[in-house]
């Protein structure tokens, strides 16, 4: 399947409503990443302008539909796979309309590649949004710790706070624009800050990803350079947060060594211990039921497997009544057997192949652009979906849908702008009249 159409099917002179649809789209995108974590809405006004912009440009998004038919079919039927393996294993429960409007949040993959190839908002926006989306949080998180926190939340709870602002960070490494380090740099920093805040351990593999890719896909240096460089940078960074007591109780490294020590005495009453228990629920949830598995939702019945949370002892709520695994493989295994197990691998395994062939044929100067971005937001949730359930939340889960599409969008609409100046440059200014005159 061919994953570059022909340049997106626009008016060739576009008239006043073309023009402000495509301005109010590219105020979306501004701030889609700019809010999520800075207002409690989250993802609730680029939605709105959403649908006001695809409502009164349906014209266009119905012309653009043929070239980029490929992939906004294929995105489409993840989604509808989702959504029904999620009604059928939600039926009949308790908290079946819930857990079916958040499987939902995936049928935005397909609409949002669409929207962006007819209304072709500025890949800019969403750079500036995640910059001024960080500093925001970055406030926040300043002021709740400065308040008494413990750790800090925003309008969500600590965990989701860091996998999101590490979402953030991809989107301003990746989709960022030639002579803008300055910008990058300081980015990073109030994004570290953040995850340094929240406390949450999750989000560092994921980190240190991102900074390998980084890295990597600098164009001065030979390889063994840039490793070097990235060497170091990590050992100053480790030898920061060992050496600093404060970094150390902010990043709860004292805790995890105490965890390891009360594990190895079998005692499970910790952070580590919890999170292996509840992988040995999951594991014996998965076993019991391995095609249907418990339910999706429903994994606080599993762990009522646990003696203490069958004999309902006083001070084990929370410990029983966390409603996820914690990782993304145990949390759809137990609750949706094998068939979640491979929709999993699907969730992550097709956007990630999509992302890759289109960064290929993207013809971008190195690892960056929006298609390099998907690649990097998969790994990232992948990597951070080891140790939290990353569906199990609306606001993850709206993310995760979102950019996927919006990303793939921006990734064919740029793709097919480069091939159409090739194209002219080579002598063959017919391709341009007449995919501009198509509508």
């Amino acid at each position: 399947m061919s994953l570059l159409p022909p340049p997106p099917i626009v008016p060739d002179a576009p008239g006043r409503r073309w023009r402000l649809l495509h301005l109010i789209a590219t105020s979306a995108l501004f701030l889609l990443p700019a809010l999520v974590l800075s207002l409690p809405a989250n993802l609730l006004p680029f939605g709105l302008l959403l649908v006001v912009t695809s409502l009164f440009g349906i014209d266009y998004l119905w012309h653009a539909r043929l070239p980029v038919k490929p992939v906004v079919r294929l995105l489409l039927g993840l989604a509808v796979v989702v959504v029904a393996l999620g009604m059928v294993s939600a039926w009949g429960s308790d908290r079946s309309v819930r857990e079916v409007d958040k499987v939902s949040r995936f049928l935005v993959m397909p609409w949002a590649a669409l929207w962006v190839c007819a209304l072709r908002p500025s890949r800019q926006a969403l750079w500036w949004g995640a910059w001024a989306g960080l500093f925001a949080t970055l406030a926040i998180a300043v002021a709740q710790v400065a308040g008494g926190q413990a750790r800090a939340e925003a309008w969500t709870n600590a965990i989701v706070l860091a996998d999101v602002s590490l979402v953030l960070m991809v989107l301003l490494v990746f989709c960022r624009a030639p002579g803008r380090w300055g910008w990058i740099v300081t980015g990073m920093a109030a994004g570290g800050c953040v995850i340094l805040l929240s406390g949450s351990r999750g989000a560092w593999p994921a980190m240190l990803a991102l900074l390998l890719a980084l890295v990597f896909s600098l164009r001065w240096g030979r390889g063994h350079v840039r490793l070097a460089m990235l060497s170091g940078l990590v050992l100053a960074v480790a030898v920061l947060l060992l050496a600093v007591p404060g970094l150390r109780e902010q990043t709860r490294l004292d805790e995890l060594h105490s965890d390891v020590q009360r594990l190895e005495r079998g005692d499970m009453n910790s952070s580590a211990g919890a999170r292996l228990e509840l992988l040995n629920v999951a594991w014996d949830t998965f076993r019991e039921r391995p095609w249907t598995g418990i339910g999706i939702g429903h994994f606080d019945k599993a762990m009522q497997r646990l003696p203490d949370c069958m004999r309902r002892v006083s001070g084990s709520e929370s410990r029983c009544h966390l409603g996820h695994a914690h990782n993304d493989v145990a949390e759809w295994a137990s609750t949706q057997g094998i068939p979640g197990l491979l929709l999993l691998l699907a969730v992550y395994g097709l956007p990630l192949w999509l992302f890759v062939r289109l960064h290929r044929r993207s013809g971008e100067d190195g690892f960056r652009g929006p298609a390099a971005a998907g690649v990097m937001l998969v790994v990232a949730y992948a990597l951070c979906g080891l140790t939290q359930s990353m569906f199990a939340h609306q606001i993850t889960t709206a993310t995760y849908a979102t950019l996927v599409g919006v990303l793939c969008g921006l990734s064919l609409v740029e793709a097919a702008g480069r091939r159409l100046r090739t194209e002219c440059a080579a002598g063959r200014p017919g391709a341009a009249r007449s995919a501009a005159t198509t509508a």
